[in-house]
């Protein structure tokens, strides 16, 4: 049994480590990780996922999963950027970063978010809907092959093609206007 739950600040050096356990150590030199500093991700939809002890709450169970959003820019509308997700390797390949994809999109919907991107493997992340973003650009060494993006809303990524650039800095806990 799991505990789903957004994560909190006690939970971040945990996520942390899970995220340099699943990670290759340059991992936060990559172009994301740059659109990332100084800007406050998503909190509402970044979520951690626990073995569950029984007691209801999931406070202190251990670490298996984790996920993370963050506000970026595209031709001057606020888009979201998954990532990163992660499993412990001991639980890889029984389903939990699917069921937090779907979980985090579902929420990301509910909560008015338009569209979503990612940098990715296509045949992955394909089962959840995204698809490669032609036209929409990641700072560089990013493949564009693995830019990847997701309608929430019907359309709202048509036209919508340039640089990716960094949100301002801001607690982002509700979808933009646009």
């Amino acid at each position: 049994m799991y505990t789903l739950s957004p994560e909190t600040d006690a939970d971040t050096p945990e996520v942390e480590a899970l995220l340099d356990l699943c990670f290759a150590p340059g991992r936060t030199a990559l172009s994301s990780y740059r659109l990332r500093e100084g800007v406050a991700p998503v909190r509402d939809l970044c979520l951690t996922l626990r073995a569950s002890t029984g007691d209801g709450d999931g406070s202190d169970g251990v670490l298996l999963a984790a996920i993370r959003y963050w506000p970026v820019r595209v031709a001057g509308k606020t888009v979201l950027l998954l990532g990163p997700v992660a499993v412990h390797p001991t639980a890889q390949g029984e389903g939990l970063g699917g069921l937090l994809m779907r979980e985090s999109l579902a929420l990301a919907a509910q909560r008015g978010w338009q569209r979503v991107m990612l940098v990715g493997d296509a045949p992955y992340y394909s089962r959840f809907g995204f698809s490669r973003l032609d036209g929409v650009e990641m700072p560089p060494p990013t493949n564009p092959d693995r830019v990847l993006g997701l309608e929430l809303e019907p359309g709202a990524w048509v036209d919508l093609r340039g640089a990716v650039t960094r949100e301002a800095a801001a607690a982002n806990t509700r979808p933009p206007d646009a």
